[in-house]
């Protein structure tokens, strides 16, 4: 057997990036992993402290990514925002696994097309969830314990201080610009709201409420289509987390609240919050390596070349499990969001 390939990861020097190498180095430690950034001498420095890899320069602008000849790589995870999509197109052609993270409902498109236009060339990962699916695999663990679930509702609160780094404030502002609109499934009906009917209350657990607005994710159609629940809404609210202390990180808190039946058709709800004291990149990161991972053919069955989403190729509870191992808890909310 041949020296195995490496896992490309662009802006593997980045928050996010670098997060996932390292769960992956933790998870595989023969993995070899490729750390391609902007800035040599730091991608040098991620790649030093993982060991088993190396760094490079990328440049997203060019077609070969400027990455040296002859390199041959296992799948491609884009930890940034690939605008003109050479990163996807460097996959596609080399019929390589390629994940990201950070299209955004609304930005998508282009992705979808150029997944069908090539169905047959790679498994494409489309992960721009909240925390990259971190946050739906959560509710979906929840809603295994309903006979059926006919609300959905999350709210997550971020920290004004945890927002990514660069590329993750970036993010933000190029998804904001893009609408103001929140996405929201409504007695079956997935429906654009704005002004007064955006606005929403986030709880935390302390009792506090910070002011939000349902946004346009990923989250409410996969959770809408996974559990079939007729009513979903995603809530976000940054602000300062009532966690955080000074020179430490922010803690996040991403509620979960489920409204249906139990297996015997009687009334039952879960109100739930999943909690990180270190903020939401460690949550990002786990759903990052979570998807290379399964793209890789390291856990389950090999992945077909399509289109795919976190809750279509990882499993709930394994997730779970990966969360505990990384500090994350659930703790049981009290009360509830609210009507939809």
């Amino acid at each position: 057997m041949g020296q195995p390939k490496s896992v490309l990861i662009l802006g593997g020097s980045g928050q996010a990036g670098a997060g996932t190498a390292a769960l992956l180095r933790r998870w595989h430690p023969t993995l070899p992993l490729t750390i391609a950034g902007r800035d040599l001498d730091r991608a040098r420095r991620v790649a030093d402290e993982l060991g088993t890899a190396t760094a490079v320069t990328v440049d997203l602008r060019r077609g070969d990514l400027g990455l040296p000849p002859g390199r041959d790589h296992s799948a491609v995870v884009a930890a940034l925002w690939d605008e003109r999509l050479h990163g996807l197109r460097y996959a596609q052609q080399r019929g390589l696994p390629y994940l990201s993270v950070s299209s955004g409902l609304v930005e998508i498109a282009p992705e979808v097309v150029a997944g069908t236009q090539r169905a047959s060339a790679s498994p494409i990962l489309m992960a721009s969830h909240w925390c990259a699916g971190s946050a739906t695999l959560a509710a979906l663990y929840s809603a295994r314990e309903f006979g059926r679930v006919d609300t959905v509702r999350i709210g997550a609160v971020l920290d004004e201080l945890d927002t990514g780094g660069p590329a993750g404030a970036a993010d933000l502002e190029r998804w904001s610009t893009a609408t103001t609109a929140g996405l929201v499934r409504r007695d079956s009906v997935f429906t654009w709201v704005n002004g007064p009917d955006a606005q929403a209350d986030v709880p935390l657990l302390d009792g506090t409420v910070r002011p939000g607005q349902s946004i346009a994710v990923l989250d409410v159609t996969s959770l809408a289509l996974a559990t079939g629940a007729p009513n979903v809404r995603f809530d976000f609210a940054l602000g300062a987390s009532p966690g955080r202390s000074d020179g430490e990180p922010a803690p996040v808190e991403v509620r979960i609240d489920l409204d249906g039946t139990d297996s015997a058709g009687a009334p039952f709800s879960i109100s739930r919050c999943l909690v990180h004291p270190a903020g939401q990149r460690p949550l990002t990161a786990l759903g990052m390596a979570l998807g290379a991972e399964r793209l890789l053919g390291l856990r389950g069955e090999a992945v077909p070349p399509g289109i795919h989403t976190p809750e279509s190729l990882i499993d709930p509870a394994y997730a779970m499990e990966r969360l505990a191992e990384i500090g994350g808890v659930f703790v049981d909310a009290p009360g509830g969001h609210g009507r939809l």
